[in-house]
């Protein structure tokens, strides 16, 4: 089962690298973007061939800049950071992790000419990222129109000339259990903060202001392998609400948020 999604994943990327001038990664520190450099240096010989952008507002975790700076040493990375301003923003009323971070995001694009940005975004995350596309274009003004996406037939995906660059999204078909699979039997190396602490750890990484623990004793991986196994809670539990209510990640999303 694993070996089909990996498989499926590089193809995606090597198909993105071909199709696409100018890509990068998009990297937060968390599972599922590290997941996708890992993936990266599977697709491309032991390497990231892309600049990883790392979209800082200034309030993270200390663990997840010691994590990038190691990491970006350890496995040569070329990180470019994005600097977020905290600003309450009028769609979700979060001031850290909302439509700032856009923003920023896409300054860096436009300065960089970027056409592709790889996000490791998965459909059972969230119900509005359930819509998504695997190839999934941004007009000019960066609106994602999700009642009206090319299609995706027999693992066929096309390239809108007219767009402003395009969303890679290479683990969308994956699972949250997938993800923990991969950095098990990899030796992926991971944030510290998904590990239990006094009872406690991250299920889901954003900044310090709009991510809260659960509780938890897992810490290992194979305990957190079982602890998803036997959960019906939701992943993003522990991220901002206003920002994840339904309505207002599509609002979101739909102006280029992650």
């Amino acid at each position: 089962m694993l070996d089909n999604l990996i498989e499926k994943s590089v193809l995606i990327l090597r198909e993105a690298k071909d199709k696409l001038n100018n890509l990068a990664v998009l990297w937060s520190g968390g599972k599922d973007s590290t997941v996708m450099l890992a993936l990266c240096r599977e697709a491309f010989f032991n390497r990231v061939p892309f600049p990883v952008i790392h979209i800082d507002n200034g309030i993270d975790f200390p663990e997840t800049y010691a994590f990038r700076d190691e990491l970006a040493k350890k496995w040569g990375l070329k990180v470019l950071t994005a600097k977020s301003i905290i600003k309450k923003d009028k769609i979700s009323g979060v001031s850290c992790c909302g439509a700032n971070k856009t923003e920023a995001l896409k300054e860096l694009i436009k300065k960089e000419k970027f056409d592709g940005l790889i996000m490791g975004i998965r459909r059972d995350e969230h119900g509005i990222r359930a819509k998504e596309r695997i190839f999934s274009p941004r007009d000019k003004k960066w609106k994602w129109d999700y009642k009206n996406q090319p299609l995706e037939i027999w693992g066929h995906h096309s390239v809108d000339e007219e767009a402003d660059h395009h969303r890679i999204h290479p683990i969308l078909h994956w699972r949250e259990i997938d993800v923990w699979q991969y950095i098990y039997e990899n030796d992926v190396p991971i944030n510290p903060l998904y590990f239990s602490r006094d009872g406690e750890r991250f299920r889901s990484l954003g900044c310090t202001k709009c991510t809260v623990a659960i509780k938890s004793e897992a810490k290992t991986i194979p305990a957190i392998l079982k602890e998803l196994g036997n959960t019906r809670l939701s992943e993003r539990m522990g991220r901002a609400q206003d920002k994840e209510a339904r309505a207002v990640m599509e609002r979101l999303r739909a102006l280029g948020y992650m």
